[in-house]
């Protein structure tokens, strides 16, 4: 296999016209529309290359993992009140439809907040 050498690459990419940053990422967890994930852990490099008039592209080397999610082990994902108590008063909703709704979007507070005004008509 050949050795990846980071400053080889940003140096290609330079000359094709790309802005190269060079992340310094100690973990990169990826999950996928499958319900998997993919983690790598200690990656060789992590760069943020951006081309004019393109979204931001992110390389990643590395060797990557599949790790069990918390849905396929079974386990409800951590909802604390606080986080209750934010959803309900941002999406406008009782404490009830907030924490039904986190756990719906496996915790995650932006989702619940958009999923519950969505529902109501996006009135705030």
């Amino acid at each position: 296999m050949m050795s990846f050498r980071p400053r080889d690459l940003k140096r290609a990419m330079r000359r094709m016209g790309l802005e190269v940053e060079e992340l310094r990422a100690v973990k990169v967890h990826l999950e996928l529309d499958d319900g998997t994930a993919l983690l790598v852990e200690e990656p060789q490099a992590v760069l943020l290359i951006k081309a004019k008039g393109q979204p931001p592209m992110i390389y990643v080397v590395g060797e990557p993992v599949r790790v069990e999610t918390k849905s396929e082990a079974g386990e409800a994902p951590e909802i604390s009140e606080e986080d209750v108590a934010l959803v309900a008063e941002q999406a406008g909703v009782s404490p009830e439809e907030a924490r039904r709704a986190l756990e719906e979007t496996g915790g995650d507070i932006a989702a619940a907040i958009l999923k519950l005004q969505g529902a109501s008509g996006g009135s705030q």
